[in-house]
């Protein structure tokens, strides 16, 4: 349904949205996104003992977000290696953690074709993440469900992980979401400057 509701967006900014509404988009956004965290917000809130659960993830509310930074950045390195790129650029594509508009702006000072190439990278990361976080936490555990979406677990896919997983893992992905963004314009640079 989530991917259906993307291909009809794309579809009507194609052939039925005029080109002044358009540019308003991004205001439309923000304050849907700004509406969707208010009410997973209260979600969460709503859980009685949340915060108990909460001190129980300890230190995995760092290390998680962590290892998926690594893992991001090892699988673009891997994945570069399968195509014959630098070690450095595809470890900068994997390190935008699916945050594609933030990756592909500090790539662009680098090469126009590697930022397109982030930016595709980093949406397709999100659209597998929509698609496959109900079955990760289904068929593999509900802390795994975080990874998939990287620096997008604190807002676009916050509410899917909150709707197949619980409370305690809402907050384990809005915290690894916050980390991994935070680690976006640090990493990025560092590791194309190799």
């Amino acid at each position: 349904m989530i991917v259906a509701a993307v291909i009809l967006g794309c579809l009507a900014g194609i052939f039925i949205v005029p080109p002044e509404l358009a540019g308003k988009t991004d205001l439309f956004m923000d304050i849907g996104l700004c509406l969707l965290l208010v009410l997973v917000g209260i979600d969460i809130g709503k859980q009685k003992g949340i915060l108990k659960e909460v001190k129980k993830l300890g230190k995995s509310l760092i290390v998680i977000p962590l290892l998926i930074a690594l893992g991001s950045i090892v699988g673009g390195i891997v994945s570069g290696f399968i195509f014959q790129m630098p070690f450095n650029e595809g470890g900068a594509i994997g390190a935008g953690f699916g945050w594609y508009s933030l990756s592909a702006v500090i790539l662009a000072d680098y090469s126009n074709e590697l930022s397109a190439l982030a930016f595709l990278t980093n949406v397709i990361r999100e659209l597998f993440a929509i698609m496959l976080i109900p079955l990760i936490a289904k068929y593999i555990g509900y802390a795994e469900a975080v990874a998939p979406s990287g620096a997008t677990a604190m807002d676009t896919t916050l509410p899917i992980i909150t709707r197949y997983t619980d409370a305690k893992t809402s907050v384990l992905a809005f915290v690894s979401g916050v980390v991994l963004s935070t680690l976006v314009p640090i990493v990025v640079p560092i590791i194309i400057g190799l």
